[in-house]
């Protein structure tokens, strides 16, 4: 909803040409796969050559060695709460130890690859359990298979890479001036990944259009929680440390990977229809977010008559303590908020389980897939809760000025693709289509069909457009053009 990273530079692309030219010995046959995917605002994010499949994270998350050393009750004041001002070396989970396990099918012959990485140290990497060699270039780690795995990495097989890596993860700052990555809170961290910041605690493909399942396994030390996303499988405990085990089942971006670590009060429960729903809130935030969190069900049932069956098996929410983050978040399966929300931003982040989580950008430019639909459930959730009807709510979006400055399917760049337009405008768009089809039924029939088509993948601007023609049967170029693309503000009728 808010985040992003500079692309890998050109000097990063030099020595990885440098290292992996054709001219190496030793290595498998075939070409390295391409140090990024081009996307319009992030160039260098991601990688070619290879479709990851499932991710399996080890990570062991603790204190920094001179915090270790230090006495608890210097760290913690009397009443046992965190102290807000503690430095990120006084945090319990400054530190990580990582095993990621890469499961992935190769698109060519590769004789190397990449793997996005900020910061970390990385200790080995095996290919096929055989070791491999390991450069960096910026935020590139360009592995290096020796000739005995070459079968395996031919066009079609699939493979599997392990990376060993610590140290401590990294903040990072976006073109608009946000943060994401690692975030220390006051007893923890929570990790926030849109549209870069996973790759500060984990080495993969971090690139929308590379779904993949995920496993991943947390040990923290004792008072602390790891809540992560999909459905916890284990918990267990010892040596006052204990480990929990997340899975994922369904793909995920990895964007929409998070990690919260901290005290948390937890509640596990089920929706009538068999959803399992898992919230984690901080204890400061407890209080004012129960009623809106006891909501949960109510609002899936709503938006599943309004966009179609829930794509996921669980659900919930992680509620941090106000001031943790920045923006609210909709990792999958469990949105996370910065302090507790309320109905309207609970009812926008379910709603981007079906349109950005479950149906996935194909790039950072069709951003206003995943806003102006999750803004148009606001809208359609006041009209059926606060009276208050939808084209009121067009109205106020069509007169604020800043949905004007620019189309929502051609942000300038990447410090705007979470701007007004993508989000306001972006919602004109989707009640622009409803009032050319003129027919409500027909509209949510379209809604319902588009989640259902791309169920799980991803999809694009033109994906959509050409979805709604040839569904309708309508030439809807105008409408496209004035408020999809179109610079000024088109003229509606009185």
């Amino acid at each position: 909803m808010n985040r992003r990273t500079p692309a890998a530079t050109p000097l990063a692309l030099l020595l990885a040409l440098a290292l992996l030219g054709a001219g190496c010995t030793g290595g498998v046959e075939g070409t390295p796969g391409a140090a990024g995917l081009r996307d319009p605002y992030f160039p260098g994010l991601g990688n070619g050559g290879y479709d990851v499949t499932h991710y399996s994270l080890k990570l062991d998350i603790g204190p920094s060695a001179d915090d270790k050393r230090r006495p608890a009750d210097e760290k913690r004041p009397a009443d046992g709460t965190s102290s807000p001002s503690a430095q990120p070396s006084d945090r319990p989970a400054d530190r990580l130890r990582g095993t990621a396990t890469i499961t992935a099918r190769a698109t060519q012959d590769l004789s190397a690859f990449h793997l996005d990485l900020a910061g970390l140290d990385v200790e080995s990497a095996t290919v096929e359990g055989r070791p491999a060699a390991v450069n960096r270039a910026g935020k590139e780690l360009i592995i290096r298979p020796g000739s005995a795995v070459e079968d395996r990495l031919r066009k079609g097989r699939t493979f599997t890479t392990v990376v060993r890596y610590s140290g401590s993860p990294q903040t990072i700052t976006d073109p608009d001036g946000s943060k994401e990555g690692w975030l220390r809170t006051a007893d923890g961290a929570v990790a926030l990944g849109e549209p870069t910041g996973s790759m500060a605690w984990f080495p993969g493909n971090h690139h929308p259009s590379d779904k993949a399942t995920y496993d991943i396994e947390v040990t923290v030390p004792d008072p602390l929680t790891a809540v992560s996303n999909g459905e916890l499988i284990s918990r267990r405990t010892e040596d006052g440390r204990t480990t929990y085990h997340w899975r994922t089942a369904e793909p995920m971006a990895s964007y929409l990977a998070t990690l919260a670590v901290g005290r948390f009060s937890t509640h596990q429960s089920a929706t009538p229809d068999g959803i399992r729903l898992f919230t984690a809130v901080d204890p400061e935030s407890e209080a004012a977010s129960e009623e809106v969190l006891d909501g949960i069900p109510a609002v899936l049932a709503w938006s599943a008559e309004k966009f179609g069956p829930y794509p996921f098996t669980s659900a919930g929410a992680i509620v941090e303590r106000t001031g943790d983050a920045e923006y609210a978040l909709e990792t999958q399966n469990r949105p996370v908020f910065p302090g507790p929300p309320d109905t309207a931003l609970l009812v926008h982040e379910l709603a981007h389980q079906w349109f950005g989580n479950s149906v996935t950008p194909k790039s950072w430019r069709d951003m206003w897939l995943n806003e102006g639909f999750a803004t148009y459930a606001e809208w359609l959730w006041a009209a059926d809760h606060d009276d208050v009807p939808v084209e009121e709510s067009f109205d106020e979006a069509y007169e604020d000025g800043a949905n004007w400055a620019f189309p929502p399917a051609g942000p300038p760049s990447a410090a705007d693709i979470s701007e007004a337009p993508v989000y306001g405008r972006g919602a004109m768009v989707v009640h622009r289509l409803r009032l050319a089809i003129d027919d409500d039924e027909a509209f949510f029939d379209l809604v319902r069909g588009w989640t259902e088509t791309h169920r799980h993948g991803n999809a694009s601007t033109d994906d959509f457009t050409a979805y709604v023609e040839e569904e309708t049967g309508e030439d809807l170029t105008e409408l496209w053009d004035d408020w999809l693309y179109g610079e000024s503000r088109p003229p509606v009728e009185d």
